[in-house]
């Protein structure tokens, strides 16, 4: 009877320390390399997310070579033989993302500094994330096939999985052939550059900012914060607006509708005023011409540029203010009217 007690207290004696031997041993090598690379920005913040993922690594493997040397003739042994593989695997396959993490961080952070061009680090930034992501989701079908690999009844129906290949395939084929082709629109995506993280687009009829493209959909951020989720097979196949493609510089027009009446010259010349009073303006273009004159009215267009989309947006509803109280205070005649003359 003393001795049941014993069978159990003495692998769990030894599950114990074989885990607090991976954390002192983790901890030493944390500080050692801590030390090696103190000269690295953030290093010790950048391999933290490693520590966790290392130690079960760690003591998944010591655990196995403990157990399997001390207590050979435990009942235990066949069940751990079967599960720490599969914790190793695991905390492989975790530790590989991480990697991937910290190199993808490591990158745009080496890069962000080298790089004055907003359009190149947009680019460079969405494909190695979708890069990484690729890869990840490479890593963890690899990690799920090792795992069931472990199991000897998965091994078993090999063969009639092998034979039925064929079959398989074309069955998945046809069920995910919309998630396939959004995949390589993603990727086509990516590395074609016709949208980039941070591009200014238009689409539907919704103008915003992509915030986000993955795999399989682009997050678009619409002026009021909404998102808008597209597929990205739908920046491949449909048209869209991208006017941030060659620069973020963009010309805005402002159109008003005036009486016959108007004096375009002191307009223009008011029109100037406004644009040297803001830093709104760029100093590219600022020119009013008079673009219909049909139906008793006469049509302004107002053109201008900015910096990028949201500057021009602020500079068109400042222009269009300015413009329309100039005409209002200095030009009432010019405002907009009707005129019906009486037939007897």
């Amino acid at each position: 009877m003393s001795e049941a007690p014993w069978d159990i207290v003495w692998p769990l004696a030894v599950l114990l320390g074989t885990a607090l031997g991976a954390i002192l041993l983790v901890w030493l090598l944390q500080g050692i390399l801590s030390r090696i690379f103190r000269k690295v920005p953030r290093f010790r913040e950048r391999t933290a997310a490693l520590k966790i993922p290392f130690t079960i690594i760690l003591a998944s493997v010591a655990t196995q070579i403990t157990l399997n040397v001390l207590l050979p003739d435990s009942p235990w042994i066949s069940a751990m033989n079967f599960l720490m593989p599969v914790i190793l695997v695991a905390a492989i396959t975790w530790m590989a993302i991480v990697v991937l993490s910290i190199i993808e961080a490591g990158v745009l952070y080496r890069y962000r500094g080298k790089i004055h061009d907003a359009r190149r680090l947009a680019r460079l930034r969405t494909q190695v994330t979708l890069l990484r992501r690729v890869v990840t989701a490479l890593i963890i079908t690899l990690a799920v096939a090792a795992i069931l690999l472990t199991i000897p009844q998965v091994r078993a129906l090999g063969a009639g999985v092998l034979a039925s290949a064929g079959l398989i395939s074309i069955v998945a084929g046809l069920a995910v052939q919309s998630s396939l082709s959004n995949v390589f629109a993603g990727l086509q995506l990516a590395f074609t550059d016709a949208v980039r993280v941070d591009d200014v687009v238009v689409v539907n009829g919704e103008w915003g900012a992509v915030e986000e493209i993955t795999l399989t959909y682009v997050v678009v951020t619409l002026y009021d914060d909404r998102r808008l989720i597209l597929p990205s097979t739908f920046f491949t196949s449909q048209p869209f607006e991208n006017w941030s493609r060659q620069g973020a510089q963009l010309l805005g027009a402002v159109y008003l509708d005036v009486d016959w009446n108007v004096p375009i010259e002191p307009v223009r010349e008011h029109l100037q005023q406004v644009l040297k009073g803001t830093d709104l303006w760029d100093g590219r273009t600022g020119s009013l011409v008079v673009t219909d004159a049909v139906s008793g009215m006469v049509q302004l267009r107002a053109l201008v540029s900015a910096r990028d989309s949201g500057e021009l947006w602020d500079l068109r509803c400042l222009v269009r203010e300015q413009l329309i109280d100039f005409i209002q205070k200095q030009h009432p005649a010019a405002m907009p009217r009707q005129r019906w003359e009486p037939v007897s």
